[in-house]
Parts: C-alpha cells; structure tokens; sequence
C-alpha cells in the first residue's frame, strides 16, 4: 500500500476501548483522502506517563541515527517479519509503537489491464487501527520531527482479485498493549491482530497524483477499458 485515508467523521467509528476524548480527537482531526509519503498522518501513541495521545507525524519513518531528515529507502510499510531485526526499524520496534487510524487504503488490483485502484475499508463502516511503529529525528541545528511506518503482514481477510497482504490491524485491549510496548514479537502480534470484515471497490486513478485530496477519490467508479497515461500513473504510484 502506498497511499489511505482517514476521514473518520463519527466517534463512535473508533473503537470503544480507547479513551472517549482520543475518539473525539480522531473524529475531529482533519479529514485527508489521499495521504502518501512524506505528507501528514494523525496516529496514537502512549506517552510514560500511559496516557494515549493523537499526534500529527510524516508518513515514511526516518531512523534517528539519520544524517540527513529523509532516507533513500522505502519507509512507508515495514514486513512485520523483518522490522525487529532491521536496522531501520529495530530500535523503534523495541521502544516506538503506534497505532494509525484510517477509514481505508487503496491498493491496486493488478490482474486487470490496466491495473485499476480500489479502496479497502471495513463492512461496518467502523475506523481501521492499523499497527505502526514511529521515530523523533532530530537535526544538529534543534530541529525535528516525527515520523512513522505501517506493519504489513499476509491479510486473508482482503478480497481478491487484490493480493491479500496489507497492513496488520489491532482492536480493544490489544491495541492498548501495542502502544504501551507490551506486545514484543511478531508472534505475539500476529496472535492479538484483528481480522474486520473487509470490502474493495474501484476508485479513480486520480488516486495516483499526490496532488489530489478531496472526498471525490473515495466514490465507487467503472473502471475503463483504456486509460490514456496508465503505463505511467502505475510507474508513479508502485504497490507491494
């Protein structure tokens, strides 16, 4: 996945088991249809002091150990199976976790030709916590942020003809563990992930540009049979 969205308009949307005023923060945080890399993300994190905050953070994790606030890797998603002992991930698996709230993502439905968008959310409308893990950089002159990358694992719940692997999701108490750390091997994670009802339909390519973000991308459309430019929207726009 290389784009989703999180315009999650209803608190009761979030789950129950996090704090009322972190779902009426969800609810009330802006609405962003077409979030990629690099742009701006609302997530859930656990301070210390075990309280769970919503923080804006960029999406594509940039290691603390980074000369420069970016990375020439991809940083969007990490394989649950690899992030532990990856050098990019590994300290923010032991130490950073977090969750990230999204009405859906989209993910391109590759045995069609051309391949053609879809957007994945839940049957029952409710919001997906997808399981993430998040960095702080901070440069030599003070300056910082923060940024994050999403767990992808094998998802037998995404509806063909899409491949079934995205992001790992977590609901109730065990979304609770993973922010405060308590959940620490990728068994563990994969033992307490959630497995919601999922549903797809086609979107439009415009999807594809970075530079489109309106509630238009998430209505259902008739893919084409030709599609001038396509060859290069799918160069643009790569999925795992």
């Amino acid at each position: 996945m290389r784009r989703f969205a999180q315009a999650i308009a209803d608190p009761d949307q979030v789950d129950a088991a996090l704090p009322s005023v972190i779902a009426q923060a969800v609810a009330e945080a802006p609405d962003r249809y077409n979030i990629g890399k690099t742009r701006p993300a609302s997530t859930l994190v656990m301070t210390q002091e075990r309280v769970v905050i919503l923080a804006d953070m960029v999406w594509g994790l940039v290691p603390r150990w980074s000369t420069e606030p970016a990375t020439r890797y991809t940083t969007v998603t990490a394989r649950l199976e690899r992030a532990p002992k990856s050098r990019i991930f590994a300290q923010a698996w032991r130490e950073r976790h977090c969750l990230v709230p999204m009405s859906g993502y989209f993910k391109w439905d590759r045995q069609r030709k051309p391949a053609w968008p879809h957007f994945i959310q839940r049957r029952d409308g409710g919001a997906l916590m997808a399981a993430g893990l998040w960095e702080r950089w901070e440069g030599e002159d003070g300056a910082f942020f923060h940024s994050f990358t999403l767990l992808t694992a094998p998802n037998l719940a995404i509806p063909p003809p899409l491949t079934q692997d995205g992001p790992v999701f977590l609901k109730g108490q065990s979304a609770l563990r993973w922010l405060s750390g308590s959940i620490s091997s990728t068994r563990s994670l994969m033992r307490h992930a959630d497995a919601p009802a999922l549903e797809s339909y086609p979107v439009s390519r415009a999807i594809a540009s970075a530079d489109v973000d309106d509630y238009t991308l998430l209505e259902p459309v008739e893919p084409d049979e030709k599609v001038p430019g396509a060859a290069e929207d799918e160069e643009a726009w790569d999925d795992d």
